[in-house]
């Protein structure tokens, strides 16, 4: 069964990647810290939604990575 994450997930995945591209750009302290934070809530959403749905949480979380880096095409 494929995995459609809500967009919940999705967009707490986009504000992770968004903290981790932050501290490539300036790895201040303040960056690193929002970094932490925006991955933590991204990944308890994504255990939580795991035991919700009774899939592995490792599969959960990479449906979501890839629906946030590797969309598909829109169709036409």
């Amino acid at each position: 069964m494929a995995i459609e994450p809500p967009d919940e997930l999705i967009e707490l995945q986009r504000a992770s990647d968004a903290a981790h591209e932050a501290v490539r750009a300036n790895a201040s302290p303040a960056a690193w810290a929002a970094w932490r934070e925006r991955a933590g809530e991204a990944q308890a959403a994504v255990t939580e939604y795991a035991k919700e749905i009774g899939e592995p949480r490792h599969q959960v979380e990479a449906a979501v990575k890839k629906a946030v880096r590797h969309p598909a095409p829109p169709e036409a």
